[in-house]
């Protein structure tokens, strides 16, 4: 896998991007750009990967990430749904930071962690967002500062617990990439520390401050976050039991993941999937 500083079309003649992306995937693995990005989930439920967070994502979400934040969309694998998003990148800078608007750079310093905002108070500006992809040029420079003022006013909460102002090396980026797809492809099974240090060509111990230099956490506790994160996929979209589900994400003791899940989310999976369904 490619490391990856995203390139993003902009330059003299354009310093803001509107777009639509509709594909079977989100193809683009852990990356940064020096650009701002404002996202919106339109389909598919999986995980997102947000400087040292991670976490699930459903329909509805809005995001917006400083520049320089690491950041990807992972969807869980569907035949019907498809991964489906409206995205907004811009230039760092073309909103000069005068006392007018203050409001809006207290949210892009909030962004350095990435945010995501309320679902409730958002859903009325989606369809201004929407509109964007239809717009260049002055109109499209305007509208996005009116979303983004409007946005100043909504509630959200951060999501990294570290601020990401400055590039993180191609082959960091590129190292976390694979650990992810890694992740991914195996986290139905028991995975030993050996052979996803081999996977980025590091000895376990060298690997093992890496990941936490990076992350924040050791790696066992973000393999334990993605693994409860997509059993709670499992609890809200299937019929599976509860220790099925539990089995299919790669536990091989059922008290062992009540415990873990427990820990993340303060209740135990049979009664987050009640609450849910209420």
């Amino acid at each position: 896998m490619k490391p990856i500083l995203e390139t993003i079309p902009l330059g003299i003649e354009k310093s803001i991007v509107a777009f639509n992306y509709v594909s079977r995937d989100f193809e683009t693995p852990w990356h940064f750009h020096p650009q701002l990005e404002l996202t919106y989930i339109e389909e598919s439920y999986g995980t997102k990967f947000i400087g040292d967070y991670v976490g699930a994502y459903e329909p509805g979400e809005l995001v917006l990430i400083q520049s320089n934040v690491p950041h990807c969309w992972t969807n869980n694998k569907s035949d019907t749904v498809k991964s489906n998003s409206f995205v907004v990148q811009w230039n760092k800078g073309i909103y000069t930071n005068i006392p007018e608007l203050k409001s809006l750079h207290n949210l892009f310093i909030a962004a350095s962690k990435g945010i995501i905002f309320n679902k409730e108070q958002s859903k009325i500006l989606i369809p201004e967002l929407k509109k964007m992809t239809h717009k260049e040029g002055s109109k499209l420079y305007i509208s996005l500062l009116s979303l983004l003022l409007k946005l100043t006013n909504t509630d959200y909460k951060t999501l990294s617990n570290s601020s990401f102002t400055k590039n993180i090396s191609d082959d960091y980026t590129s190292k976390i990439s694979k650990i992810h797809l890694y992740i991914a492809k195996n986290y139905n099974r028991k995975i030993y520390l050996k052979e996803v240090s081999k996977e980025v060509n590091m000895s376990e111990q060298s690997f093992s401050r890496f990941f936490l230099k990076i992350m924040g956490r050791t790696f066992f506790v973000f393999l334990n976050e993605y693994r409860v994160n997509i059993a709670i996929r499992m609890l809200l979209h299937t019929n599976k039991s509860v220790s099925e589900i539990g089995y299919a994400c790669g536990y091989e003791s059922l008290p062992f993941f009540f415990k873990k899940f427990k820990e993340f989310h303060h209740s135990s999976p049979a009664q987050y999937r009640k609450n849910y369904s209420k």
